[in-house]
């Protein structure tokens, strides 16, 4: 299990597959570097970063699905841990952030959908709905993508959102964290803080 959470009541959280890209959004958001594994699934435990003079933090929660080199039973213990972190902090946060590689996002929502599996991806957005954590979907590497409305449109069919993609521009954002350009998360932040009456954190994402 997660230990050493900080004591904070407000919290977004960052969840995703290996490799989308969580860790360097982490740093775009609060201009903090986190050291990460060389390989996908080193990182064990969550990355928190807070304000000593605020009781908010931004938590980078370890990478899910498939890791190469990673066993499947210690696969599965993250998603364990994760799904229980989620349930226990759920109503300290006011928006899970679910972070999904652009590019190859769809490719692999459909090869587990073929195979008759739930996709990680799809069942974490489930999941955090089902917590009451109304889900903000971080489609990143936009910079890889050559259509990018057709395929946002594409992603929001396989989570169940009616495109045109434009009409849930405050659920889902097309960002490249590599290059800073994150205004359309922090725009989508900026609204569920609101939406929570917690305007005193807008700062943190202006």
């Amino acid at each position: 299990m997660f230990e050493d959470r900080p004591d904070r009541d407000a919290e977004v959280v960052l969840v995703g597959r290996s490799n989308v890209g969580k860790s360097t959004l982490m740093r775009e958001l609060t201009g903090h570097d986190f050291s990460t594994g060389g390989k996908p699934g080193v990182t064990r435990q969550p990355n928190h970063f807070d304000w000593a003079s605020e009781s908010f933090m931004f938590t980078d929660l370890p990478g899910f699905g498939f890791m190469s080199g990673v066993e499947e039973e210690h696969r599965e213990q993250i998603k364990t841990n994760i799904v229980r972190y989620l349930e226990d902090n759920a109503d300290s946060i006011l928006a899970g952030v679910v972070v999904m590689d652009g590019k190859a996002a769809v490719d692999i929502i459909d090869r587990h959908a073929e195979r008759g599996n739930i996709p990680h991806d799809v069942e974490m957005f489930g999941f955090l709905e089902d917590v009451g954590v109304e889900p903000i979907i971080a489609v990143n590497k936009t910079d890889k993508i050559d259509d990018i409305d057709e395929r946002l449109d594409e992603i929001c069919d396989r989570l169940g959102l009616y495109p045109p993609w434009q009409q849930w521009s405050d659920r889902v954002a097309p960002i490249c964290a590599k290059r800073g350009d994150i205004e359309a998360l922090e725009e989508c932040l900026r609204t569920r803080f609101h939406d929570h009456n917690r305007d005193d954190l807008l700062k943190f994402v202006s």
